[in-house]
């Protein structure tokens, strides 16, 4: 458990917090690719004044708990099962977040839907990324529903959480051309590779106080 200690700027309540330091807590449900590029971010010192201080995953088998364990993070997996009800499981995900003294939640490959207990606790302290430019094609199979539709521009969009799918503030979005050949799979990973450079981006941006959400609009400061 991390130690660090923290401190935080009053704002309004519309407005996200200066942090200066920043603990992390990555929710994750498979791979962990968007875990692995914030690692490698604060790692290499692009991610300045942050750790990850727990990684929590829904899954037991998910890799992104292999990732963590390779990189000496906390890695706990929150069996929904064991719970009555989801009341019950996100209330033990707020303990968890709460004892590891986190500010901001980044949710990277999270297969669940955050509730409200958790977004209520954390208002505009969760990130997510989606694979399309939302609002488009919000939701599961966002790349079959970018196919079938027969767009030309596809992406990348990280946001805020609010008690929506995919309906939060949009913080920061990134253009990839859909191609005539293209596959669900061959999109994906175009896509993959602007997330792992935008979802950094906006957690560095996060983390020096450069974000302002002032109703559906985030101000990015320079």
């Amino acid at each position: 458990m991390s130690n660090t200690n923290t401190s935080t700027t009053n704002t309004t309540a519309a407005n996200v917090a200066t942090i200066t330091h920043t603990n992390l807590a990555v929710l994750v449900s498979g791979r962990g690719s968007n875990l692995q590029a914030m690692i490698d971010n604060i790692e290499n010192g692009n991610i300045k004044n942050a750790n990850i201080s727990v990684v929590i995953s829904d899954m037991a088998d998910a890799y992104a708990l292999e990732r963590a364990k390779k990189h000496a993070l906390d890695a706990i997996f929150i069996d929904p099962k064991s719970f009555a009800n989801k009341t019950e499981y996100e209330q033990e995900l707020v303990n968890i977040l709460d004892s590891y003294n986190t500010d901001l939640i980044v949710l990277a490959g999270y297969m669940r839907i955050v509730g409200k207990d958790v977004i209520s606790a954390y208002k505009n302290r969760i990130l997510n990324i989606h694979p399309t430019l939302l609002p488009s094609f919000a939701g599961l199979h966002s790349h079959k529903q970018t196919l079938d539709y027969g767009v030309k521009v596809s992406g990348c969009t990280v946001h805020f959480v609010d008690e929506g799918m995919d309906t939060g503030p949009i913080i920061l979005q990134s253009c990839v051309p859909v191609l005539e050949n293209d596959t669900e799979d061959t999109l994906s990973e175009r896509i993959l590779e602007q997330e792992h450079k935008i979802y950094p981006q906006v957690v560095k941006l996060f983390i020096e106080g450069k974000l302002k959400v002032e109703g559906r609009i985030v101000r990015v400061s320079k």
